[in-house]
């Protein structure tokens, strides 16, 4: 099965093509740079490196959230573009599942975290047993003193992993993904597809998927509390 990723939920954007369970392309970009201007080059960049036309992918996927809210809206819009315009089927990927793809092979409770601001993280855990994953929790948004309290009660090696690990690192100690494995990735965003396409059989219409934000926009909380101080 040939798949094409995407990944636009934080400042690191990535596209990947993989077939079964092979990266035959992958193409990411951590400068800062906008998703709307990067993120269209870099799949026809995944396409022409992998020698792959959009007929010949089996199965579109994409991280629909939690994450940056904007570039969450541009990676599902694109997606559904390329859906609608050729009837393929489509499947969303917590953020944070495909972010615990990266530690796999590994046998660690892998703690994905992305910076919420406000000393808060979006979070879920899954226990990595080789290439076994079992979600421990839902996503969730909470502050990095809770998920403290909560990381506590386990007792195998907990490691972070995603744009939130430095920052959970330095007030909650903890091991660290390296670098190299601690960013979104859509190559993960793939295999999280896959496996969840292996599991279930189950695509989602591209006109169906909607991102997932775990906490209201700024703006919206601001003015809820305002209206709660007044």
């Amino acid at each position: 099965m040939k798949i094409l990723a995407v990944d636009t939920s934080a400042v690191c954007a990535s596209v990947a093509v993989t077939e079964d369970d092979k990266i035959i392309s992958l193409c990411q970009t951590n400068a800062g740079l906008t998703h709307s201007r990067t993120l269209l080059p870099m799949i026809d960049a995944a396409l022409q490196n992998s020698e792959t036309d959009l007929d010949s992918i089996d199965l579109f996927a994409v991280s629909q959230g939690p994450g940056s809210f904007t570039g969450i809206r541009i990676g599902i819009a694109a997606i559904k573009g390329l859906c609608d315009a050729k009837g393929k089927r489509c499947l969303p990927v917590s953020t944070l599942e495909g972010l615990s793809l990266n530690l796999l092979g590994q046998d660690v409770i892998a703690c994905c975290v992305m910076d919420a601001r406000c000393k808060q993280v979006y979070t879920a855990l899954f226990d990595i047993e080789g290439e076994k994953i079992t979600r421990l929790c839902e996503d969730k948004a909470i502050s990095i003193e809770e998920l403290g309290k909560e990381l506590s009660a386990y007792k195998k090696k907990i490691v972070f992993v995603g744009d939130g690990a430095e920052i959970c690192h330095s007030s909650l100690g903890y091991d660290m993904a390296p670098p190299v494995l601690r960013y979104q990735n859509a190559a993960s965003v793939a295999f999280a597809a896959k496996r969840k396409y292996d599991r279930d059989g189950i695509c989602v219409p591209a006109g169906d998927v909607m991102p997932v934000y775990l906490r209201l926009p700024q703006a919206e909380r601001e003015l809820k509390a305002k209206k709660a101080g007044s």
